[in-house]
């Protein structure tokens, strides 16, 4: 492998790159809404020649380099989330602005910045013959992850292929390009959506006793909630809190890889009721919980917990726990429903496909994650990068959940930006990191050894519990 060629390659992409950012944060592209920037992708694909470019049905734009059976694929969300309050922006959040180092505006690092490291890294790929034979690259400009991480891949495994058993052939593994501050990441907690509704009887509120306040049912729930979220695992807590998981009496199976990514935690996130009037008394109550799982917790697992809360038990048929779903139509109309559940995924670090990239990093880069250096805080990434492990694990979700959580197709995550920017005002990327990733990419494919695959790849997915998920 000449590393110094790709490199070389990398860095005269950079111009390119960093205006094919800016072009992708200049269309807004809440989830949904992603039809601007998918011409624009498709666009930057065809000019760069790429072999075959298509738009699913769902509105998932793919690109592809090369000609083999076997897949290695990209994935980069195309979607974002709004501006929210713009005063807290000092600048456009789409027309942006770009200095010698970095690039502003909604996107940057959450997570077209990861496209534009893909699309050049496969034309870089290309330029080096870098594409191992029998392989074709696959670059997936995702959508509506912000609203509902891995449906997309939900619709890329069972719609374009021609069965999920296909899919799961043909992939030999995909990278992630979302933000990870200069890392490769080996999996992340899990999460699903939870709601709790609880009925009650109104009344008029100048005697109150004669109805059956939701609202307050529903306190007593919410603090049983917290408790299982804040408390210890110990002979004296009645609720045992989600630490437990860590521990290997309660997690015997997964107990280290728990450790590695993260204890479990759970929030109630909103509030509804429902009551005749402000003088009445609430007749039902119903709340959202964003719950984060760990290794070995399930579906199952995670909804028993708050069914067997002793508030939950104590008003029995008057509470109802269930699961989210979605159904939201994507910028095309095409509807893919799904429960809002989204597995736990962890490789070992020794996995082929993560070793791939490290060492592609080692021979591009070193053994320590690189960045740029600025004396301006708001722009420096290494203060934070110095500190950590090349090999890591992300804080936040990723497609990930679906393409090795629920499918067993071996993922990894290596991308340009910085998750602390995800979703915050004044959203930067460095074109630093549009560059590394790129060249990194480009190294990976070649570097892959598959026959050092095994088939516990995957050391801990939801396909290994009895939940009947799609």
């Amino acid at each position: 492998m000449d590393f110094e060629a790709v490199r070389q390659a990398a860095e005269r992409y950079k111009a390119d790159m960093s205006r094919f950012l800016r072009d992708m944060i200049s269309h807004p592209s809440e989830s949904c809404g992603e039809r601007e920037v998918v011409a624009c992708i498709r666009a930057e694909m065809e000019k760069l020649g790429y072999d075959k470019v298509e738009v699913d049905g769902l509105g998932n734009v793919i690109g592809y380099m090369g000609q083999g059976d076997k897949i290695i694929a990209f994935d980069a969300h195309i979607d974002t989330v709004g501006v929210g309050n713009r005063d807290n922006w000092e600048a456009d959040p789409y027309q942006g602005f770009e200095t010698d180092d970095i690039i502003y505006g909604r996107g940057g690092s959450d997570q077209e910045g990861g496209m534009a490291s893909a699309v050049y890294g496969a034309r870089i790929m290309k330029d080096l013959n870098l594409i191992p034979e029998g392989y074709q690259i696959m670059v997936v400009g995702s959508v509506q992850e912000e609203d509902c991480d891995g449906m997309c891949w939900q619709y890329i495994v069972n719609k374009d292929f021609p069965s999920k058993e296909e899919a799961q052939r043909r992939i030999e593994f995909v990278v992630s390009t979302e933000p990870t501050d200069g890392g490769i990441y080996r999996g992340h907690r899990g999460r699903m959506e939870i709601r709790v509704d609880v009925k009650g009887v109104s009344c008029h509120g100048s005697a109150p006793e004669r109805g059956d306040n939701a609202i307050y049912k529903m306190a007593d729930i919410i603090r049983d909630v917290r408790a299982l979220n804040e408390s210890g695992d110990g002979p004296s807590n009645p609720i045992k809190g989600l630490v437990k998981m860590l521990n290997p009496a309660f997690n015997p199976q997964h107990a280290e890889d728990a450790q590695f990514l993260g204890r479990g935690t759970c929030t109630v996130s909103q509030i509804f009721y429902t009551s005749p009037s402000r003088c009445a008394v609430a007749d039902s109550c119903a709340i959202s919980i964003d719950r984060r799982m760990t290794a070995g917790e399930t579906w199952d697992s995670c909804l028993r917990e708050i069914e067997e809360l002793p508030s939950v038990k104590k008003y029995g048929d008057d509470v109802k726990v269930s699961m989210y779903m979605y159904s939201r139509p994507s910028w095309t109309g095409e509807v893919y429903e799904t429960e809002c559940f989204f597995p736990t995924w962890i490789n070992k670090e020794s996995a082929a496909h993560v070793q791939a990239l490290v060492e592609a990093h080692r021979g591009l880069y070193g053994d320590a994650r690189v960045g740029h250096a600025d004396p301006d805080p708001r722009y420096d990434t290494m203060a934070l990068r110095s500190t950590r492990p090349l090999t890591d694990k992300w804080t936040f979700s990723t497609n990930g959940v679906s393409i090795q959580g629920r499918y067993g197709i071996p993922c990894v995550g290596f991308g340009p930006g910085a998750e602390a920017q995800a979703h915050a005002p004044n959203e930067i990327n460095w074109k630093q990191d549009l560059v590394t990733c790129a060249a990194v990419y480009a190294a990976a494919v070649k570097l892959y050894k598959p026959e050092n695959r095994t088939g516990d790849v995957s050391e801990f997915r939801q396909g290994l519990t009895d939940n009947n998920i799609q």
